[in-house]
C-alpha cells in the first residue's frame, strides 16, 4: 500500500510528458504560407551618393515554415535589402530576389512581390542660403509689421543636388500676427520643402517688430 502514492506520482509526471510531446508534435506537424509587408533598406550606397526617389518603401514577401513560426511572425522580423553597390547617378532598377531578404532561419522565401524596384540616385550637395521668415496676418490697427529677422539669418542646408538647385531661400513655418501691438520674439521651424533635404538647424528666432503706422 505504500507503494501506490509513489505508482501515481510517477503516472502523473508520464502523463505530463505525454502531453508536452503532444503539444509539439500538433504545433509542428504542418507548414503554412503568410503574407508579409516586409520594410526595403538599402545598402553599400555609393560614396558621396543618395537617394532621391524610390518606387516603393515596402514589399510582399511570402514565407512558409512550421505553423507555430508563421503565427509568432511579425512584420518587423522581415526585411528586403538591396545592394546599391554597383549602381550609378540617375535612375536604376534592381532586381528582388529571395537572396535580398532577411528573415528568421526556420522561414523559407517563396516569392516577391514586385520583382523589381526602381530607384534614383543623386550627387550629395551642401548649400547655405538665407532664411526669410513667413509671416501672415496683420497686426492691430494702426499698428503694422516694420521688419521680421531671423537668426540665425543664413543655414547649410545637404541633401540631392537636383532638390537643393531648385530652392534659393529658406523659409519658415508661419508665423500669425493678427492682432499684434508690439514686438514681438518666437521660434519657427525651418520649411526645408525639398525631397530629402537635411539641416543641422531645425529652427530659427524670429524677431518682429511692431511700430504704429507712419513712425
Amino acid at each position: 500500500m505504500a507503494e501506490k502514492p509513489k505508482k501515481n506520482i510517477g503516472l502523473k509526471i508520464l502523463s505530463v510528458a505525454l502531453a508536452i510531446t503532444l503539444w509539439f508534435y500538433v504545433s509542428n506537424r504542418g507548414e503554412s504560407e503568410t503574407s508579409v509587408e516586409a520594410q526595403i533598406d538599402f545598402k553599400n550606397i555609393p560614396a558621396g551618393m543618395e537617394i532621391l526617389r524610390q518606387s516603393m518603401r515596402k514589399a510582399t514577401v511570402n514565407v512558409q515554415g512550421y505553423e507555430q513560426e508563421i503565427y509568432r511572425l511579425r512584420s518587423t522580423d522581415v526585411r528586403v535589402v538591396v545592394d546599391l553597390g554597383s549602381a550609378k547617378k540617375g535612375e536604376t532598377m534592381q532586381s528582388l530576389v529571395r537572396e535580398n531578404v532577411v528573415l528568421p532561419r526556420s522561414l523559407k522565401v517563396l516569392r516577391i512581390e514586385p520583382a523589381t524596384i526602381k530607384v534614383s540616385l543623386d550627387e550629395t550637395a551642401t548649400r547655405t542660403l538665407q532664411v526669410k521668415p513667413h509671416i501672415t496676418g496683420t497686426p492691430e490697427r494702426p499698428f503694422e509689421l516694420k521688419s521680421a529677422t531671423a537668426k540665425p539669418s543664413a543655414v547649410k542646408i545637404e541633401g540631392p543636388r537636383s532638390e537643393i538647385e531648385k530652392i534659393s531661400v529658406l523659409r519658415t513655418d508661419p508665423i500669425d500676427i493678427t492682432g499684434l501691438d508690439e514686438d514681438f520674439t518666437q521660434n519657427a521651424k525651418l520649411n526645408l520643402g525639398g525631397r530629402g533635404l537635411r539641416s543641422d538647424v531645425a529652427d530659427v528666432s524670429v524677431s518682429l517688430t511692431i511700430r504704429k503706422a507712419g513712425k
